[in-house]
């Protein structure tokens, strides 16, 4: 076949289709219940957008819908590879992974945050990761104990 009839691939469309991976923490992939079924539910709308991306005829069109789903696909399987579940706390007498946590602030706001995993964190909906300055410091702490945050102060109201 001659080179008149097939398509080559613009410089454009290789640098949209060559996506970097995602950055893969190097802490510990601690995940609650729901942030395992989270990483799965995610992963199946990955490899379902990769295959209809599949199903585009055009060369090109096909390389470039393909590369979000199969970069988050790659993340995804090594996210679940590394997957340790931590069961809900036992006990609420002290702040540990899983807990929900109410403090007050010296500003005096007051948040509520349950501390998860860094792929389920979203501080928007209530959640924090582990590894975040305010959940490494109220981790190991009990209701009325006040610990730095930052510039603030914060003390610890209530832990379910």
């Amino acid at each position: 076949m001659s080179v008149a009839f097939t398509k080559e691939e613009s410089a454009e469309t290789a640098s949209e289709t060559l996506l970097p991976d995602r950055p893969i923490s190097p802490h510990p992939n601690l995940v609650t219940q729901s942030g395992l079924q989270a990483l799965e539910l995610q992963l199946r709308r990955a490899r379902e957008a990769y295959e209809a991306a599949q199903q585009i005829d055009d060369v090109n069109e096909k390389r470039r819908q393909s590369a979000v789903p199969l970069r988050d696909v790659r993340y995804l399987v090594e996210r679940l590879r590394t997957a340790q579940l931590i069961r809900n706390p036992a006990s609420t007498d002290t702040v540990a992974f899983g807990s929900t946590v109410t403090f007050s602030r010296t500003d005096g706001r007051v948040q509520t945050y349950r501390i998860v995993g860094e792929d389920e964190a979203d501080p928007k909906a209530g959640s924090i990761s582990f590894v975040s300055p305010v959940a490494r410091s109220l981790i190991g702490r009990a209701v009325g104990d006040v610990v730095g945050a930052g510039n603030q102060e914060i003390e610890i109201l209530s832990i379910t």
